[in-house]
C-alpha cells in the first residue's frame, strides 16, 4: 500500500479517455488518436506561425516592387550602375515601423488578431492540462504497473491490460467492483466510441446526402464530427452530465417529447454558431491547407491520387470495443486489396485521354528543357518556370489514370480479399463486384485524398445546413437511442448497450444467432455488428470470460466449424495450392497467412473448374466456407484438446507445431533469439494469426450469412447447410452435402488445437511461442 496514492489516480486518470474533448479534430489533418498529445502541441505552434506569417504577407510586403510594378533605383557609392534596378527581397519588405502602422490602421485585422490571440491561449491553457494528465499517466505506469518509460515502447497492449487487471486484484482501485474484466476497460476507454459506431450501424447520425446529379453522397469530415460528439457527449447541453454517466432524465420515457425538443433548440444554437464562424475556420482551412500541401504536391504531384480510410469508413469497418491500433492495424492489411480492387475500374475513354494529355505535355516540357540546355536565359523568360512546374504536375497526374495494360484484375476475388481484412460487406456487393455502383459505395469508405481535403475545405460550410436541418429533425430518434441503448455497469458507467456484444439482445437470427436472440429488428445490429465484434474481441483477448449467452454463441460456432470442416479441403491441399491463389489476386509479396487467405478465397474457383490434386484424383467441389472451417479447425485452440492450458477461444502462436513446414523457419529463429528477441517475435506471430484467425470467422460467417439469407446466392456445391439443432448429429453428413462415400477426403493436418488429442511434446514446444498477445504496438491507444 506504500503507492497508494499513485492508485487512486486510477478514477481520475481513467477519465482522460480517447473520446475525452478532441484537442483539433476540426482541424483540416486528421492524426490518430493517440498521437493527440503531440498533434496539439505541433498545431499550437503551426497555428501561431500560420497567423504570423499570414499577417506578415498581407501587411509587410510591397507586392508593386516584387512583382516589377514599380521601378527600384539602388544609388550610393560603389554602386553597380547594372545593379542599380535589381530588385531584391529587402526591396520589397517594408521598414517594422511602416509595418506596424499598417497594422494598426486596420481595424479588420486587428479584429482577427484579437480572435487568433484568444483561441491561441485557450489552447495554452488545455496543453497545459493535457501535460498535467500525461504526467499523471506516467507516473501511474512508472508507480503502479511498473513500467518504465524506456521499456513502454516494448510492452504490448495485452501486457498491460494484464498487470492492470493484476493491480486491482491487489489494490482495489476501482471500489465499486472486486476484479476488473478486459471488457471493462475496453469500455471505460471507448465509451464515446461505441456509441458513435453504433449510431453509424444504425443509421441515425444524417451523414449520406442525397443531393443532385450526385446521388447518394457520404459526407462526414473533422469538423461535423466534433459538432456531433460536442452536442452529445461533452458540450454545454449536452445528454451525459459528466464522462462516465448520461443524465437521468434521458433514461426516463415519459418526457421524451420535451427532451427532444431541448435537443433540437442545443442542435439548432450550434448550427448558427458554426454558421457564425464559418468564414474564420474557412480562411484558417485554406491557409492551412495550403500552407501543409502545396510543398507535398510539388514534390509528389501523384499523392493527391492516393488513397486512405474515410473517417465514415473507419467508423462503419469499426467493430465494437476495438482500439485504435487494432482498427489502423487491421485496415492497414486491408488497404493493398482495396487499393487493387478500386484500380481494378478503368475507363478506356479517360484512358486515351489521359494518354493523350499526357504525350501533348510532354512535348511541350520536353522543348522546354531542351531551350534551357542550349540557353539558360530561357529561366529568364517570363512565366517559363511555372510553365514547367505546371507541365511536370499534368504529366504526372494523367499517367496515374493510365493503367497496366499487362495486369489482369479478378474483381470478385479482390472483393474477397478486402472483406476478409476489413470484415464488414453490405450483401449486395456479393456478386456485383464488376459493377461501378459497388466501386462508388466502396469508394465512399475508401476515398481519394484530394476528395478529402475537398470536404474539409467544404466542411465549415456545409456543416452547420447539416446541423440546422438534417440533424435536428432526428432529435427525437437520438433520444430515444440513447433511453433505449444505454445500461450502466457497475465500476464502468453508462455505456452503449451495443458494446455488450450480447447475442440475445443484439443478436442477428442471419448471422448465426438463430435461436439463440430475441432481439427486434430496431434492436439488432446490422451486418453482423454484433456477432463480428464478439469473435474479434474474443480473439484478441483469449482470457476473456464472456457472458453465458455469448459463450453459447461461441460454442456453436465452433461446433459448426468442426462440422463443416469434415467436407472440407485439408489445409494441406489448400497451402499447396497457395501460390497459383496469390497469382490470381496479383499478390506477389504475400506473407504465410496472406497465402492461406488467399487459397481458402480462390479455392471454390479452382475445384470448380476439375482441378486435379498432386496425387491426381479428382477433388471435390466446395466453398469459401468449407474451406475456412477447415483452416480454423485446423489453426483453433479448444479447450477440450489442452485443458491445462486454459481457457482459449482463439488462435494462439502456441498452437502451431513447430514440425510444420509453415512455421519451422520461425521456431529456428526464435530458438536463436535473445529472451526479449523471442518474446517480441511471439508477439509478433501471435498478432498475425489472431488476425488471420479473425479473417477466417469473418469469410465463414459471411458465407453462412448468405447462404442463410440469400440462399438462391449460395455459390459452390454446399448444399442444405446443417441448422445449429443438428451440429451434435454428425451421421449421414456426406449424403446430406452430396458427397460419394468413395471419396477419399483428405485428413486435415494439424496445425491447432481443435483436434481432440495430439502429443505431449507438441505442448511443450507450444508454450514458448504462447509467450506473446499482440504485435509491438504502443502500450496506450
Amino acid at each position: 500500500m506504500a503507492n497508494f496514492e499513485a492508485y487512486q489516480e486510477y478514477q481520475r486518470i481513467e477519465d482522460f479517455e480517447e473520446d475525452s474533448p478532441p484537442g483539433e479534430e476540426d482541424l483540416l489533418v486528421h492524426v490518430p488518436e493517440g498521437l493527440k498529445g503531440k498533434h496539439v502541441m505541433k498545431t499550437k505552434v503551426q497555428f501561431l506561425f500560420v497567423v504570423t506569417f499570414t499577417t506578415f504577407l498581407v501587411n509587410c510586403v510591397e507586392y508593386d516592387v516584387l512583382f516589377a510594378n514599380r521601378a527600384v533605383n539602388h544609388t550610393g557609392p560603389g554602386q553597380n550602375p547594372l545593379d542599380r534596378n535589381k530588385v531584391t527581397l529587402p526591396d520589397a519588405i517594408l521598414p517594422s515601423q511602416q509595418c506596424t502602422q499598417r497594422i494598426q490602421e486596420d481595424s479588420w485585422i486587428i479584429f482577427l488578431l484579437i480572435m487568433a490571440a484568444i483561441f491561441w491561449i485557450y489552447r495554452l491553457v488545455k496543453v497545459f492540462c493535457n501535460v498535467l494528465s500525461y504526467w499523471e499517466i506516467r507516473q501511474f505506469y512508472i508507480k503502479a504497473l511498473k513500467i518504465r518509460m524506456d521499456e513502454l515502447c516494448n510492452f504490448t497492449w495485452q501486457e498491460v491490460q494484464g498487470r492492470l487487471i493484476s493491480l486491482q486484484r491487489e489494490q482495489q482501485m476501482c471500489i465499486h467492483k472486486k476484479e476488473l474484466t478486459e471488457l471493462d476497460i475496453y469500455h471505460r476507454i471507448l465509451r464515446f466510441k461505441n456509441y458513435m459506431v453504433a449510431m453509424i450501424n444504425k443509421s441515425l447520425l444524417p451523414v449520406q446526402l442525397q443531393l443532385p446529379l450526385l446521388g447518394n453522397v457520404v459526407f462526414l469530415t473533422q469538423g461535423l464530427k466534433y459538432n456531433f460528439e460536442l452536442i452529445l457527449f461533452w458540450g454545454p447541453g449536452s445528454l451525459f452530465q459528466n464522462k462516465w454517466n448520461l443524465h437521468p432524465k434521458y433514461k426516463r420515457s415519459g418526457n421524451r417529447l420535451e427532451l427532444a425538443q431541448q435537443l433540437s433548440r442545443v442542435i439548432l444554437l450550434m448550427g448558427l454558431a458554426n454558421l457564425l464562424l464559418c468564414p474564420f475556420i474557412l480562411v484558417w482551412q485554406v491557409l492551412y491547407a495550403f500552407f501543409s500541401y502545396t510543398e507535398v504536391i510539388r514534390r509528389e504531384p501523384g499523392s493527391l491520387g492516393a488513397r486512405r480510410w474515410s473517417l465514415y469508413g473507419r467508423l462503419y469497418l469499426r467493430h465494437f470495443n476495438e482500439l485504435n491500433h487494432e482498427l489502423y492495424g487491421r485496415l492497414g492489411r486491408g488497404y493493398k486489396p482495396t487499393s487493387k480492387y478500386m484500380n481494378s475500374f478503368t475507363s478506356p475513354l479517360l484512358t486515351v485521354l489521359a494518354k493523350n494529355i499526357a504525350f501533348f505535355s510532354g512535348s511541350v516540357l520536353a522543348v522546354l528543357i531542351a531551350l534551357t540546355v542550349y540557353d539558360e536565359d530561357v529561366l529568364t523568360v517570363q512565366h517559363i518556370l511555372t510553365a514547367i512546374t505546371v507541365l511536370g504536375v499534368v504529366i504526372t497526374v494523367t499517367r496515374s489514370f493510365i493503367p497496366d495494360e499487362h495486369m489482369v484484375w479478378c474483381p470478385e476475388q479482390l472483393l474477397q480479399c478486402m472483406l476478409a481484412h476489413i470484415h464488414y460487406m453490405p450483401d449486395h456487393w456479393r456478386g456485383n463486384a464488376n459493377k461501378s455502383e459497388t466501386r462508388d459505395e466502396v469508394a465512399q469508405l475508401f476515398q481519394y485524398k484530394a476528395v478529402f481535403i475537398l470536404e474539409e475545405l467544404l466542411s465549415p460550410i456545409v456543416t452547420p445546413f447539416i446541423l440546422i436541418f438534417l440533424l435536428r429533425n432526428k432529435s427525437l430518434e437520438i433520444i430515444d437511442f440513447f433511453r433505449n441503448f444505454t445500461v450502466e455497469v457497475v465500476g464502468v458507467g453508462d455505456i452503449c448497450s451495443f458494446a455488450q456484444m450480447d447475442i440475445r439482445r443484439h443478436g442477428n437470427p442471419t448471422w448465426l444467432s438463430e435461436g439463440q436472440t430475441e432481439a427486434s429488428i430496431y434492436q439488432q445490429a446490422e451486418n453482423g455488428k454484433t456477432e463480428l465484434s464478439l469473435m474479434h474481441f474474443t480473439i484478441k483477448n483469449p482470457r476473456w470470460q464472456p457472458p453465458q449467452e455469448s459463450s453459447v454463441f461461441i460454442s456453436h460456432l465452433k461446433e459448426k466449424v468442426q462440422h463443416d470442416a469434415q467436407g472440407g479441403p485439408s489445409t494441406q491441399l489448400l497451402l499447396s495450392q497457395a501460390p497459383l491463389c496469390t497469382s490470381l489476386q496479383s499478390n506477389e509479396s504475400a506473407t504465410g497467412t496472406d497465402n492461406l487467405l488467399a487459397s481458402v478465397l480462390a479455392h471454390p474457383i479452382l475445384t470448380a473448374s476439375g482441378l486435379q490434386g498432386r496425387d491426381h484424383r479428382f477433388i471435390p467441389p466446395s466453398t469459401a466456407a468449407s474451406a475456412a472451417a477447415s483452416v480454423l479447425a485446423s489453426l483453433s485452440t479448444s479447450q477440450l484438446a489442452h485443458p491445462s492450458r486454459g481457457r482459449s477461444h482463439g488462435l494462439l502462436p502456441s498452437s502451431v507445431h513447430p514440425e510444420s513446414t509453415m512455421y519451422r523457419s520461425d521456431r529456428t529463429i526464435i530458438d536463436s533469439m535473445t529472451n526479449s528477441d523471442s518474446r517480441i517475435r511471439s508477439n509478433t506471430l501471435h498478432s498475425e494469426f489472431a488476425s488471420a484467425e479473425m479473417s477466417l470467422h469473418a469469410i465463414y460467417l459471411h458465407e453462412l450469412h448468405q447462404q442463410s439469407s440469400h440462399p438462391q446466392r449460395a455459390s459452390g456445391q454446399w448444399q442444405n447447410p446443417v441448422p445449429m439443432r443438428d451440429l451434435h448429429t454428425n451421421t449421414g453428413f456426406q449424403a446430406r452435402s452430396g458427397l460419394s462415400s468413395s471419396i477419399s477426403m483428405p485428413t486435415p493436418v494439424h496445425l491447432g488445437q481443435w483436434q481432440e488429442e495430439e502429443e505431449e511434446e507438441e505442448e511443450e514446444n507450444d508454450q514458448e511461442i504462447n509467450s506473446g498477445s499482440t504485435p509491438k504496438q504502443g502500450a496506450g491507444s
